[in-house]
Formats: C-alpha cells, sequence, structure tokens
C-alpha cells in the first residue's frame, strides 16, 4: 500500500483514540513530515485524502483540524482500502456488462468539487450506469469523474471497463479508495432498473477513488442490490495474549 495511505491511516487511529481530539489541530506538515520520515508532499496526500473522508478541515492561512463531529463519523466509514472495479474483481467468474443511461459534461457541483479537490470550472464526466452480472441487474453506479485527469471516455469504454481504460490505455496506476457503506429503501431507479420491489433494502457505496499520486479521480454512489455480492474486511487484533 503507498506509504500516502499508510500514513493517513495512522492518522485515523490517532483521530480515533483520541490522541488527536475533536476540535483540536494536528501538528504542523513539517513536524509530521520529521515523525514519519517522509515528505511534506507525502503527509499533504495523507491528509487531503483524510479531509476528502471527513476526518479534517482547514482553515485558510492555519491548521489542519480534527473536526468537531468526528466522534459520531468514525462510527460510521469502513476506512481507507485497496479498490479495483466489478470487471476486474468477477474476471473469470462472471460476464459483467453495462447499459449507459446518462454520460453528460458539465462544471462540479460543490461537494463534487469537494471530493475530488476540483475548482468550480474544471469540467468533469457526469455517468449513470447499470451494470448487469451474468445478464442481471447488479448495480446503479452514478460515476462523477474529472476531465482534465481521465481524458477521452467515451461510450464505448463505459460500455465496457472504465478501469481497464484508466490503467491500460492512459497507463495510470490506482492507489486506493475510501468507501462509505450505507443502506436505505428502493427508490423509483431502483424499482426501473434493478428490478426491486418497493421494500427492498439497497445498499449504497458512496467511494472517493485515488490514483497512486493520491489524486482523486472518481466520485461515485453506487445503489447496489441487497442479495448481491457480500462485503468483508480484515481487522488485526491489537490485543497481545
Amino acid at each position: 500500500m503507498a506509504k500516502y495511505i499508510d500514513i493517513a491511516n495512522d492518522l485515523k487511529r490517532k483521530i480515533k483514540d483520541g490522541t488527536y481530539a475533536a476540535g483540536e489541530p494536528l501538528p504542523g506538515q513539517k513536524n509530521l513530515a520529521e515523525d514519519y520520515k517522509t515528505s511534506r508532499m507525502t503527509i499533504q496526500k495523507s491528509l487531503s485524502l483524510l479531509k476528502a473522508e471527513g476526518y479534517l478541515y482547514s482553515q485558510q492561512g492555519s491548521a489542519t483540524f480534527v473536526k468537531k463531529n468526528i466522534d459520531s463519523l468514525s462510527n460510521l466509514d469502513i476506512g481507507v482500502d485497496q479498490y479495483v472495479g466489478i470487471s476486474k474483481l468477477m474476471e473469470g467468474k462472471h460476464k459483467v456488462t453495462s447499459k449507459v443511461s446518462k454520460f453528460e459534461i458539465r462544471y462540479p457541483v460543490e461537494a463534487e468539487c469537494d471530493k475530488l479537490s476540483l475548482g468550480p470550472t474544471d469540467a468533469v464526466y457526469d455517468i449513470l450506469r447499470l451494470r448487469l452480472v451474468d445478464e442481471e441487474p447488479y448495480s446503479i453506479e452514478h460515476t462523477i469523474m474529472p476531465i482534465s485527469i481521465i481524458p477521452g471516455l467515451d461510450e464505448n469504454i463505459l460500455n465496457h471497463s472504465v478501469y481497464e481504460y484508466i490503467q491500460g490505455e492512459l497507463g495510470l496506476e490506482i492507489g486506493g479508495a475510501y468507501r462509505q457503506f450505507s443502506a436505505k429503501k428502493s427508490s423509483e431507479a431502483d424499482i426501473k432498473y434493478l428490478g426491486n420491489e418497493s421494500t427492498d433494502p439497497v445498499l449504497v457505496i458512496t467511494n472517493v477513488v485515488y490514483l497512486e499520486s493520491g489524486t482523486p479521480f472518481e466520485y461515485s454512489i453506487v445503489d447496489q442490490k441487497y442479495d448481491k455480492g457480500r462485503f468483508g474486511m480484515f481487522i488485526p487484533s491489537q490485543a497481545k495474549y
């Protein structure tokens, strides 16, 4: 795993255990770089990652602070993890296809600027795809990607694997992702595209995905059928017996 992600995970652990308290400033970037024996640029990537996850915020001309409501926020997230697309995840086991229902270019809204570290005039792709596994509805993906980072997307690519294009054609390395899981009742779109009943629950997965360089390149919200797939996480024990 990239060093900036390791540092982000360690800083997150210190936030959760109270080493860095809610509402308090973190040590300066120079001090953090010395503590972790790395460069300030690497520390900046780690802090940017934690800002995107909602742990930190900065004040212009001042320090970086732990969010005041971090106690409630930190109980909701799964954390930074390695991430691959559905096509790669199911490669050789299942047939994955896509149906593109929206593919537009526009300027980002405020939340998208925040998640992707963009300015208001940095154009993005706005993509909505139905993903099918073995020809059965699997998920609805609403994806925002900056054109400057992922140029050349077209419907042919969207009908296959975007990540294969990013890594194979553009030569970019995917470093990791922040993923948050929640649940909701089926919306009209879930009923229409996933074949859900109005009373069916839906698993909602929010992703911010990063290149190896630490640059965020995808902000997506995925509605997945509750009975399609499972998620697991290995959590090493901190206790010694």
